[in-house]
């Protein structure tokens, strides 16, 4: 009969002998922290069949077993021993197995600059969802270094033409300077010539700096917004009206509506600017006899605005690049006279989504369509400006 006392003599007994073999086995995988995981799986194994061993001595010893008995225990605790061991072996060589798989596809990343996961099916759930974590951070940087080298292309791309853009009209300047300081021209209608065509060069350089300026506060995330809620059909009367003399121009016809009651809480000079730069691209790619359409509505809780054109439409695989820096595509979108740097669509992308809005090109009908979306405001709009034109107004140039 067991008594109370002999319960708790083998209890107190088997306990020490459980806390000295997880005291050894911590110190043990202490000091072979840095070895593989085999290791430490068989230390582990080793640890419980050597607690388990000793705590049988010990109930033996204190419940008088039988010495047959006792090798009988012993045999089958043995026969568990080496059935665990074989067991951590074989569970630590496939964690092995599978960290070498990890490791192999970490170090082709920097082979081929990406990452291929081992197969799920081969490791371990723990190992398996870092696997998968590391594919998804991979990606990531692979996308931002896409990015980063688009950029550093449209970069490049910009400094070349804004220098010949630059050299041109500085040419000229120089030219007309020098004969002028020389004496070369004198007669009053040629000097009066040489002074209005300074006068135009020079106001293009200042657009095309202050395109610049206002393209590297974008970029620096330095543009400052003065928000209030203005209604979207007085911006978009503002940028017809301001766009009105090119399309007289170039003889083509301009026409704009608002639905009414279109509040939006923006910036009004820097939104104005984007739909002025939208609207002046529009009018400077249509040929004369053709129109531009500026229509503003309600889409759910955003308000639109579609600039029409009849330019013909941009060709398929320069569409992605439209706002790109720098990217102007065809030759025939060399900025003329006037046109600054080609800075525009880059501007005006970087405006809305300054404002939380989105921006996109299509080809639509005899051209391109470009496609505002903007948030709406909460409360009325209030512009606390008269608006300089109706948001219908229609300016035509007459049709060649």
């Amino acid at each position: 009969m067991i008594t109370a006392a002999d319960l708790w003599t083998v209890s107190y007994a088997v306990a020490g002998i459980a806390a000295a073999s997880a005291a050894a086995g911590i110190i043990v995988l202490r000091l072979l922290a840095a070895r593989s995981v085999v290791t430490s799986m068989t230390v582990v194994a080793g640890v419980t069949v050597a607690a388990t061993l000793a705590s049988v001595v010990v109930i033996s010893v204190e419940m008088f077993i039988s010495r047959k008995d006792l090798d009988v225990v012993l045999a089958v605790v043995a026969v568990a021993g080496i059935a665990g061991f074989a067991v951590a072996v074989l569970l630590g060589r496939r964690v092995s197995a599978a960290s070498r798989l990890m490791l192999d596809a970490v170090r082709q990343v920097g082979t081929d600059g990406r990452y291929f996961p081992p197969p799920a099916a081969v490791l371990p759930a723990e190992l398996a969802v870092l696997s998968a974590a590391l594919e998804t951070a991979h990606g990531q940087l692979a996308a931002a270094r896409d990015r980063e080298r688009t950029l550093e292309a449209s970069r490049r791309e910009l400094v070349a033409w804004v220098s010949h853009d630059l050299r041109t009209p500085l040419a000229g300047l120089r030219a007309m300077a020098e004969a002028l300081e020389d004496g070369v021209v004198t007669d009053r209608p040629t000097v009066s010539r040489y002074h209005a065509q300074i006068r135009t060069e020079t106001d293009r350089l200042t657009l095309m700096i202050d395109d610049l300026f206002e393209l590297s506060r974008i970029h620096a995330g330095r543009l400052r917004l003065v928000r209030q809620a203005v209604g979207l059909g007085d911006l978009v009367g503002e940028a017809l009206t301001s766009a009105e003399p090119l399309a007289l121009a170039k003889g083509v016809r301009l026409g704009g509506a608002a639905e009414p009651g279109l509040p939006v809480w923006v910036d009004a000079a820097e939104v104005g600017r984007a739909l002025l730069n939208l609207v002046a691209n529009a009018i400077r790619h249509t040929p004369a006899g053709g129109a531009v359409e500026v229509r503003a509505d309600r889409a759910a809780a955003l308000a639109t605005v579609t600039v029409s054109d009849s330019c013909g439409g941009i060709p398929a695989e320069h569409l992605p690049r439209v706002f790109d820096v720098g990217f102007r595509g065809e030759t025939a979108r060399t900025p003329a006279t006037g046109e600054g740097a080609g800075l525009g669509l880059s501007i005006a992308r970087g405006i809305v989504e300054a404002h939380g809005g989105q921006i996109g090109v299509r080809n639509a009908g005899p051209g391109c369509e470009f496609l505002i979306r903007l948030p709406l405001a909460s409360g009325p709009a209030a512009s606390g400006r008269p608006a300089p034109a109706a948001a219908g107004v229609t300016a035509s140039g007459p049709a060649q």
